[in-house]
């Protein structure tokens, strides 16, 4: 009695003893198993608008993480009937789900059921490959164990619902609700969610955008466990199978009109943020960024007109670049690196190429303005002039001999600009680029005209002209306003800064001269149906007469600001521009249009407006006449006057010898008379207008010899 007594307490030891090394076994095995940095899930990064909108989502898989509580309860419901019923029961191993799984395979002599658990599946879709093996098994079934004991229920349920996937392209069942039904997970309705739980085990087979009565039937047998399982009365189950599907298909693509914006989002991303690509695709990032929808989607619909580009080139595409920055805060808008822009590819928005004259507002006319020698209406050389051997010509060999500043800007005058830079020096002229941190290596006065080695990049000529618009004040452009990470905890932040790079008034002034440039100018080509100031830019191709090499529209409304460029990657004998700036400029107009906002350009308080041109008027119907005023004789000339009553008129006194004797001036009327004249020793009389804004006098009228039908003057 006592031997047999003594056996089975010893049993029961190494019974014990083994029973509880198999439990450590597992624990340390399953344990060493598991891989917390594997349980952290890829999760798809949203780039959203400054309004909140989706603009579109980066992911290596479509993903976004929803917390359990966030779940409603019947979609969890659905879910735990379906894939492991005693989910709340077990730890990790169902036996008895096995158990009757084996006994179903044995009656059916194959493979028909399935034990494992929804922290099983879990555990093989985490830390396991898809091997058939004993060995795999074993490690499912610790690590499983291992997961329950170190997890709650809720946590594993939260893990394996983000986890799993629902097909075309959706892991997880926020991604999936937004894919099936545009809407958050925790708006789904019971049907809805049912359709969900149906999906893990052969997404594509009962995908109802692939079959919708296989998809119904899949979902209707789910409710119909729910209600089996106790989630469903009788009664809420036959309604619910009822209901046909619906479904609102929101598969996120990649739309080729942002494909350019979200290259420069990454490179700032991995610039500013130190955030690789890698990062951002598998993060579950929410970036902000100033992207305009509509206007992103706009210029790249144009850029795939061809009536918008020149038809240059046999079987030649001519390519084009656009960027366009919001005004106030710097933040880019929009940004087109191509007509076709491919992902990686090369972005045109940041090749430099020669400007023309977009670059004379910013190394010509504003450091000029700037030294207070000259202003608007400065009379600068407009001739021939050779320069030790640079010898600039105008595009249409016509020179007017003097020219102001506004029309020489307006009509894009090279003789002017060069004639200006070489007064003010070359290092002058560079001074407004350098504070905008644009450093430039030539030194020759071409530069007047844009040419360089190197050039500047549409990004910077926008940011170039951003000055004019405010105020004088540079900001540096970006693309990512905020970022936060997966749990919505802020990141990253674009804190921007405005400095002063030109006076206001200044600024100011070219405003008003580059808004006359469109106006009348050379860039007048196109509708604007809003206010617009801008400079043309036009560099030749000196391999064949009458080619271009680049043509450029860099200008700005009251909200923004931009460059557009046309031409080719590579320029040659085959590959040339055979028209000018004009069509840059039409685009341009085209893209910012807005006829339901006509915004003109308002004046800052603390500058002085500029005044319009003063212009000469011909005069060629001067007449004078003899009058009797009591007992005198006085000549009364008559001419037909400009309707701009600041133009001034000066009075001359033909004599016998030709000399010309200034007798006196008015001022915006057409009328003078001259007293007290000798009948005997009459002469004749010119008049020329005069400029009060250049102090200079226009042409000669007509000659007018004194009329001797004598009129009586009676005051």
């Amino acid at each position: 009695m006592k031997k047999n007594l003594f056996i089975g307490i010893l049993l029961f030891s190494i019974m014990t003893v083994l029973s509880f090394s198999i439990y450590i076994t597992i624990i340390i095995a399953g344990n060493y198993a598991i891989d917390n940095k594997k349980l952290v899930m890829d999760a798809a990064t949203t780039l959203v608008d400054q309004n909140g909108e989706v603009v579109t989502k980066l992911f290596v898989e479509n993903r976004e993480i929803v917390q359990i509580s966030l779940v409603p309860k019947n979609v969890q419901h659905a879910f735990v009937a379906m894939e492991d019923a005693r989910f709340y029961e077990h730890r990790g191993i169902d036996f008895r789900a096995i158990a009757r799984a084996l006994y179903r395979d044995i009656v059916a002599r194959g493979k028909v059921e399935g034990g494992s658990t929804i922290t099983q599946q879990l555990v093989k879709n985490t830390f396991l490959t898809n091997e058939k093996t004993w060995l795999r098994k074993t490690k499912e079934v610790l690590i499983a164990i291992n997961l329950e004991r170190r997890y709650s229920k809720e946590a594993i349920l939260e893990m394996y619902l983000n986890r799993i996937y629902f097909g075309h392209g959706a892991y997880g069942i926020q991604a999936a609700s937004k894919l099936y039904f545009n809407k958050d997970i925790s708006e789904l309705t019971i049907d809805e969610g049912a359709l969900l739980a149906s999906l893990p085990k052969a997404p594509n087979t009962y995908s109802p955008f692939n079959n919708i009565e296989l998809s119904k039937q899949r979902r209707d047998l789910t409710l119909s466990v729910m209600e089996r399982r106790g989630y469903l009365t009788a009664e809420e189950a036959v309604r619910l199978q009822g209901r046909t599907i619906k479904v609102d298909f929101n598969r996120i693509t990649q739309n080729p009109a942002y494909l350019t914006y979200i290259d420069m989002v990454l490179d700032e991303a991995a610039e500013l943020y130190q955030l690789s690509s890698t990062e951002i695709l598998r993060g579950g990032y929410t970036i902000v960024v100033p992207m305009d929808l509509e206007l992103q989607k706009k210029s790249y619909e144009m850029f795939q007109s061809p009536e918008n580009f020149p038809n240059d080139g046999p079987n030649q595409l001519v390519e084009s670049a656009f960027v366009l920055l919001d005004s106030d805060s710097g933040g880019v808008v929009v940004a087109q690196g191509g007509r076709n822009y491919v992902r990686s590819g090369l972005n045109r928005v940041h090749v430099k190429r020669q400007p023309g004259s977009a670059i004379k507002p910013l190394v010509v006319y504003s450091p000029a303005i700037e030294t207070g020698l000259y202003g608007p209406y400065s009379l600068l050389k407009d001739e021939l002039l050779n320069y030790g051997g640079y010898e600039p010509r105008n595009y249409n060999n016509s020179y007017e001999g003097m020219l102001t500043m506004y029309d020489a800007l307006k009509d894009s005058s090279n003789a002017s600009a060069v004639w200006l830079l070489n007064e003010l020096t070359v290092n002058k002229g560079k001074s407004y680029l350098e504070k905008l941190n644009i450093p430039i290596e030539d030194d020759g006065l071409a530069l007047a005209l844009g040419g360089m080695a190197e050039g500047l990049s549409p990004l910077q000529l926008a940011t170039a002209y951003r000055p004019f618009s405010r105020d004088g004040k540079k900001i540096e452009p970006y693309f990512i306003q905020k970022i936060y990470d997966r749990n919505g905890k802020l990141v990253g932040e674009r804190v921007t800064f405005e400095e002063q790079v030109l006076s206001p008034q200044t600024a100011w002034y070219m405003t008003r001269m580059l808004e006359a440039v469109v106006n009348e100018g050379t860039g007048r080509h196109g509708k604007a149906d809003i206010a617009i100031a801008g400079k043309t830019g036009t560099t030749s191709y000196q391999g064949v007469k009458g080619g271009a090499r680049d043509v450029w529209f860099v200008g700005y409304t009251s909200k923004f600001v931009g460059a557009l460029w046309m031409g080719f990657d590579r320029t040659d004998n085959q590959h040339y521009l055979t028209v000018g700036s004009s069509y840059p400029t039409k685009l341009f107009k085209e893209i910012v249009n807005d006829e339901s906002s006509l915004v003109a350009f308002e004046k800052p308080d603390h500058v002085q407006e500029l005044e319009s041109p003063v212009r000469f008027v011909e005069i060629n119907d001067l007449k004078a006449d003899l009058t009797f005023k009591g007992l005198g004789l006085n000549v009364r000339l008559n001419w037909t006057t400009s309707d701009d009553e600041r133009l001034r008129y000066h009075i001359y006194e033909v004599s016998n010898n030709g000399i010309l004797l200034k007798v006196g001036q008015v001022d915006g009327v057409g009328e003078y008379i001259i007293h007290g004249v000798n009948l005997f020793s009459l002469n004749d009389y010119v008049v020329k207008p005069y400029n009060p804004q250049t102090n200079t006098e226009g042409g000669l009228s007509n000659q007018a010899r004194v009329n001797f039908a004598f009129r009586n003057v009676v005051d």
